[in-house]
């Protein structure tokens, strides 16, 4: 499994960036998909994830009502919305995928055995 993290970049507070992430693998749609990040210094942390065919979907408290996932199974794709960023945003994003991950599971990084390389989100105010 290969993970390709796209779309980040310096935008200021209040802006939208829209990242993605593209899977080189079979059956994608039997993944779980998650997007985390890591601010320098600090752990990384959940974001937002969604169960392979879309129908539960997770996010953190920090991000909800501004942070939108979703995904195309025919794609290979899952992607990340996130309008009205604020400067706290300022991460280093990673997307992940993992089998088998139960509902209560979805926002543990743990779970999740496959990772991409991460692709950065400035925020500036």
């Amino acid at each position: 499994v290969q993970l390709q993290a796209s779309g980040g970049g310096l935008v200021q507070a209040g802006d939208s960036l829209k990242l993605s992430c593209d899977a080189s693998v079979g059956m994608f749609r039997a993944y779980t998909m998650g997007w985390f990040r890591q601010a320098p210094g600090k752990d990384r942390e959940f974001v937002a994830a969604t169960k392979g065919n879309g129908g539960a979907i997770r996010y953190a408290d920090s991000v909800k009502g501004r942070f939108a996932i979703s995904r195309d199974n025919s794609k290979n794709t899952v992607t990340l919305q996130m309008n009205s960023l604020k400067p706290e945003d300022t991460a280093l994003y990673y997307c992940a995928a993992g089998r088998t991950i139960i509902q209560s599971s979805m926002t543990s990084e743990q779970a999740y055995a496959y990772w991409g390389q991460g692709t950065q989100v400035t925020v500036s105010s």
